[in-house]
């Protein structure tokens, strides 16, 4: 069931600008652009699917039902719903949103077995090594401060158990429109998880290129997927060692 409020969920003031850019984006109206109802969005998120049930077929992850996970950014609880749908069990998977409204939506349409908390996810009440997988979708994009995103990925490892891993989804290039944001390249990736094990897979066709392309014709999209460079993101599994290696070693695709 949905936790209070975490105390200090206002107090750091990176999750107050945080909160300032997603009322921008609110107030901008572009709802209807990330609607699945859109021919760019449905391609989008059903490359992405293939793409984790593909990463979880190839680590044997293949009885989900016992799988533990954290969702850092949960936003209205869409991920969480297709690990549900994956075979997770509502019980195994715990949800963090900041923004209030966010968080209700999720808690309207997720099961009451979900745990949902509300707040920062670093001051989040959770045990260190609980989880199988802790995941994170465009939120690292959405920090601007390095030593924030640093404390977040750390606090996001301290969750992962040996042998679990951290399930990345972001963009890695800047977008000159958007001040909001910024890429989160691979170097940096490798920078906040120095000890992970990373495979990374180049995903998603650009997406104001995918707009653009379905407007004519949604057959579109995945031809022009077809070409590494017009992909924007990137899907990582940053696996966590049982010992610490040495070095991390990252095979980017």
């Amino acid at each position: 069931m949905a936790r209070p409020p975490l105390p200090d969920a206002r107090a750091d003031g990176e999750t107050a600008r945080i909160e300032q850019r997603y009322a921008r984006r609110a107030a901008a109206g572009l709802a209807d652009r990330y609607s699945l109802l859109q021919p760019d969005v449905w391609q989008t998120v059903q490359e992405r699917q293939r793409a984790m049930l593909g990463l979880f077929s190839r680590h044997g992850w293949h009885d989900l039902a016992q799988r533990r996970v954290i969702e850092v950014g949960c936003g209205a609880g869409g991920n969480l719903l297709e690990l549900l749908r994956a075979g997770f069990r509502p019980e195994h998977l715990c949800g963090i949103e900041l923004l209030a409204e966010r968080h209700a939506e999720a808690r309207a349409v997720l099961p009451a077995g979900v745990t949902l908390h509300l707040g920062d996810a670093c001051a989040a009440p959770l045990p260190e090594a609980g989880a199988d997988l802790v995941l994170q979708s465009t939120v690292f994009s959405s920090l601007l401060d390095d030593a924030f995103q640093q404390r977040l990925a750390d606090t996001m490892w301290r969750w992962v158990r040996p042998g679990g891993a951290v399930l990345w989804y972001d963009f890695t290039w800047n977008n000159p429109r958007n001040r909001d944001v910024r890429g989160v390249p691979l170097a940096r990736m490798r920078a906040l998880f120095p000890h992970g094990r990373i495979e990374a897979q180049r995903l998603t066709l650009a997406p104001p290129l995918a707009r653009a392309a379905c407007r004519l014709s949604p057959s579109l999209y995945p031809l022009l997927n077809m070409l590494p460079p017009l992909r924007t993101h990137v899907l990582a599994w940053i696996g966590k060692p049982v010992s610490t290696p040495v070095s991390a070693p990252v095979n980017a695709r």
